[in-house]
């Protein structure tokens, strides 16, 4: 009985953590992380102030830890997306699974979107000391690159990176620019037909170098 208490209480408690980060996401998403306030966070979550301090110990730690489990999620979703690529795939098929979390996202919207949104934000100004994550950023770079150098191979690994980091802010611009509204109605094939012919053209560069 004891122990069924217990993990109860474990139980509420990450609901509520996770109702937290949730809130979070979704307000950072809109406002970035000067225009966010510890009560519409809770309001938002439906939990005490008090909880902040328990679980995250302040409204910048908790902001963080948002920011951060975002990035994770989608470097994770962007990793796996780019390892699952075959030898023959081309540069469309590079550009699919660049883009795939930023395409489920802008169709599935809700916190999907809100992830995504705090990612964009993120990625248009880096926040220091953010090293945990220093290892999956790599991998994402370096499982990129790898696939650009057998289809380009007259392209050295400087400009892939700045193709790499072109290709990044455009996602970041449109999930965050007012036509991110307009993609959420629209149908994913839909979203993946304009998309991926874009980025595509982003990573191979002019027919002279690619």
């Amino acid at each position: 009985m004891v122990t069924e208490r217990t993990d109860q209480r474990r139980e509420a408690g990450q609901r509520t953590r996770d109702g937290l980060l949730a809130a979070a996401q979704e307000l950072l998403a809109r406002r970035g992380q000067e225009g966010v306030t510890l009560r519409e966070i809770t309001d938002r979550a439906g939990a005490n102030v008090s909880a902040v301090s328990y679980h995250f110990g302040s409204l910048k730690a908790l902001c963080d830890s948002a920011i951060e489990d975002a990035l994770e999620r989608y470097l994770d979703a962007q990793i796996e997306e780019v390892a699952s690529l075959g030898a023959a795939s081309g540069m469309e098929d590079l550009a699919r699974a660049f883009a795939r979390p930023m395409m489920r996202a802008l169709a599935a919207g809700g916190r999907d979107l809100a992830v995504m949104r705090t990612v964009a934000r993120v990625g248009i100004d880096p926040p220091e000391g953010w090293g945990r994550l220093t290892g999956k950023f790599h991998q994402s770079r370096r499982d990129i690159v790898r696939v650009l150098s057998a289809r380009l191979p007259g392209v050295g690994e400087p400009e892939l990176d700045f193709r790499i980091r072109c290709a990044a802010g455009l996602l970041n611009w449109l999930v965050l620019a007012p036509i991110a509204t307009e993609l959420v109605d629209a149908p994913p094939e839909q979203i993946e037909r304009w998309l991926v012919p874009v980025l595509a053209g982003a990573f191979h560069g002019s027919p002279e170098t690619g």
